[in-house]
This record gives structure tokens, sequence and C-alpha cells, in this order.
């Protein structure tokens, strides 16, 4: 367990090591496969439309993602361990 645990740390500490989009970007592509990247994608996109309060039919017909994983983003948003809401401030403070 202490072993996994290092091992996440660093992984966070690859991720955190990323400077640009660009390199955050090949670092994914190296990490995952495609259908994984493009999982993560999906629910990136799903987090964006629910913060933006789009219902789950809507957010389905606009990603082609399941209710079932909308539902697990949601849940995750909410009572999760509070990533999607950080990315989202961090995000939103700069974009203003």
């Amino acid at each position: 367990m202490q072993a996994n645990r290092a091992a996440r740390s660093s992984l966070a500490e690859a991720l955190m090591a990323m400077r640009t989009p660009a390199e955050m970007r090949a670092l994914l592509k190296d990490l995952t496969t495609p259908a994984e990247l493009e999982a993560l994608v999906d629910r990136w996109r799903v987090v964006r439309y629910l913060d933006q309060g789009k219902p789950y039919r809507e957010i389905h017909d606009l990603t082609g993602v399941s209710v079932t994983t909308i539902g697990r983003v949601a849940r995750y948003l909410e009572n999760g361990n509070g990533g999607y809401r950080l990315a989202l401030e961090r995000i939103k403070q700069g974009e203003s």
C-alpha cells in the first residue's frame, strides 16, 4: 500500500512537471491508450457542461457520453475529492 501511494505521488509530480498544455498533451498521450485519453477528455467535457448547469440529457446529446457516466462525474464533482472543482476554479481564475 505504501509503494502504491509513493507511485501515485510520483505520477502527480510528473504531471505537475509539465509546463505547457502541449507538454501535458504529450505526457498524457504517452501515459494512456487512445481510448483512456478519450475517456478522460469526455469526463472533462462533462464536468464543464455540468458546471454550466446543463441537464444530463443535453450533455449526452452534446457529447455522446452515457447518462450513467454523466451521473458518476456529477457525483464526483459534488462529493468527490475536490479535484474537478479545484481545476474549474483555477481555470476560471485564469480566464478573468
